[in-house]
């Protein structure tokens, strides 16, 4: 089973900052061992920058987000052409974030992770619930229904090619913390509706407030295959951490 790392930037950094930590990330990923994949993803005007500093590192871009269509009269959005003719890679869609402040249903995350799997790139797939339909219960449902969204009508193969993140919306940004437990079970209940559709190898990885001091905990379930890390991802030595738990979890 593969197992990731992705550090999922958000909207920090200005293009110093960008450069000193590609470059800080690019120092300690020299001579580490392989089995864990890297992943960071900066805002838009850093791609560029990123998949040049990165080259021969072994690390991977992704963009935080994409549009649909593969071009056309969409002012401010950025297509997966444009993505791919810059070398990203990767790609997030449904951020709970995109879902929250911008109103991303999951008809149209469904329609953007086709497009990246159309054009050869890998998506990331953020799914997960909030407070509120946990404390009802109604978490398993949730999840549930977005994948079945998502995913409905990809065949094997292509659903071989994407990545699930799992994200406890409630445990982002608010000092509580999803237990190991929680975030196995989830896993191990996503990993069974994508073996439903023939896919079990997808990674899920844990998108709920990663960080080294949980992560050993997080990283030891054995249906959790690595983290997309948002605000440890901002630091050089707390994402080399990440990655070097990863590394020996791997082990």
């Amino acid at each position: 089973m593969r197992t990731i790392v992705a550090g999922n930037w958000k909207m920090h950094k200005d293009k110093a900052e960008a450069l000193a930590l590609l470059s800080e990330l690019v120092k300690a990923n020299a001579g580490q061992p392989a089995g864990v994949e890297v992943v960071v993803s900066p805002p838009y005007p850093f791609l560029d920058l990123a998949v040049n500093a990165v080259k021969g590192s072994g690390i991977q871009v992704a963009a935080q987000n994409c549009h649909a269509a593969a071009s056309g009269a969409f002012t401010g959005e950025v297509s997966v052409l444009m993505l791919k003719s810059l070398g990203v890679t990767h790609c997030i869609v449904g951020h709970s974030e995109r879902r929250q402040y911008f109103g991303e249903t999951d008809a149209q995350v469904a329609e953007k992770l086709r497009t990246l799997l159309f054009h050869g790139l890998a998506p990331i797939y953020c799914c997960g619930e909030r407070r509120e339909e946990r404390e009802a219960g109604r978490h398993f449902h949730v999840v549930e229904a977005q994948l079945n969204e998502a995913l409905a009508g990809l065949t094997a193969d292509e659903l071989e090619r994407c990545i699930v993140a799992y994200e406890p919306v409630w445990a982002i940004g608010t000092g509580l913390n999803a237990t190991a437990q929680q975030a196995q079970d989830m896993h191990a209940f996503i990993r069974g509706l994508l073996a439903d559709r023939g896919a079990a190898s997808v990674p899920v990885l844990y998108g709920g407030s990663c960080k080294p001091d949980n992560a050993a905990e997080l990283f030891a379930c054995p249906d959790v295959n690595g983290g997309l890390i948002g605000g440890a991802s901002l630091d050089a030595s707390q994402f080399s951490a990440l990655i070097r738990i990863a590394r020996e979890r791997k082990a």
